[in-house]
């Protein structure tokens, strides 16, 4: 067993990130536990007790549970009801019950409310939070991302941790703020692992975000990464073949100008890709002075 003084300062903090990842929130019991020994215990009292006198006929009855340790009671709630659990809908009813939904919000407040009680979509259930716009709709600039990832799921928020912090400069490069533009994702919960969304996850958030689009009005959108570009373009391009293109996406009834770049991420993993993002950013900046 590894101790954690056997480990440096960056190896406890990328283990504890590892267990925070994992949904871990407590390492450690407020008191001692012999575990072993309350196992041999217990495996003990529900042992069969022998003795010399003739055995009676067995009567069964309902299994007694050995009682709880002083310290099992004191830890153990006075009454604790069953957690919820969401059980998600075949495919096309919860397509059909979230379009509903969206298409019944008559505001961006009305969306999220909509979005939050929504248990149609198997991903809320292994998500910590429902991760819903962040910013100024007004301002006609909206920024799309793919999904929350393990930082936005924690706060609630989009583009956190590093990805966020490198978003705000490549903004502030070209004389933006995210305070002062809107700011979401196409998948409101963080998927397992951060895997990709399925098809029917996808059609699932789709209503949401393409209602959100459609209350918010941007008159510009910059989409992030290769997943997000594949959902509002189409095809199965890569993000290096459709990034820098301006192309119309649907909004409501009318459309908007949309163009692609890479995503934080990416740029994160690939530093030698960031000449092409800057390229996008320089494109994004120049329709924005036309607006």
């Amino acid at each position: 067993m590894i101790s954690a003084q056997d480990l440096s300062p960056a190896e406890l903090a990328a283990l504890l990130h590892f267990h925070a990842d994992a949904g871990v929130d407590w390492l450690l019991e407020d008191e001692p536990m012999d575990r072993f020994a309350e196992f041999a215990a217990g495996r003990q009292a529900r042992a069969p007790q022998r003795s010399s006198e003739p055995q009676q006929p067995e009567i069964r009855s309902a299994p007694q549970q050995a009682a709880p340790s002083p310290q099992q009671a004191a830890r153990a709630p006075a009454s604790a009801p069953p957690a919820p659990v969401n059980v998600a809908l075949p495919d096309d009813q919860a397509i059909a019950s979230a379009r509903f939904a969206a298409e019944s919000a008559r505001s961006l407040l009305e969306l999220k409310t909509a979005l939050e009680s929504f248990n149609g979509c198997n991903l809320k259930n292994s998500a910590r939070n429902t991760v819903f716009a962040e910013g100024d709709p007004s301002s006609g600039i909206m920024i799309v991302g793919p999904m929350p990832d393990a930082d936005d799921d924690r706060e609630g928020l989009p583009f956190t941790g590093k990805t966020g912090l490198l978003l705000d400069r490549m903004l502030a490069a070209i004389g933006l703020d995210r305070g002062k533009l809107m700011l979401t994702n196409v998948v409101p919960w963080r998927p397992p692992g951060n895997r990709s969304p399925s098809g029917p996850e996808m059609e699932i958030c789709r209503p949401f975000i393409e209602r959100q689009i459609a209350l918010a009005e941007p008159k510009v959108l910059l989409l992030l990464g290769n997943f997000t570009a594949r959902f509002f373009f189409g095809g199965s391009g890569t993000i290096h073949t459709m990034r820098g293109q301006w192309r119309d996406v649907a909004v409501g009834p009318s459309t908007a100008p949309a163009i692609a770049t890479l995503h934080p991420q990416e740029l994160l993993n690939a530093p030698a890709s960031k000449s092409l993002a800057w390229n996008d950013l320089l494109a994004f900046q120049a329709r924005l002075r036309d607006l």
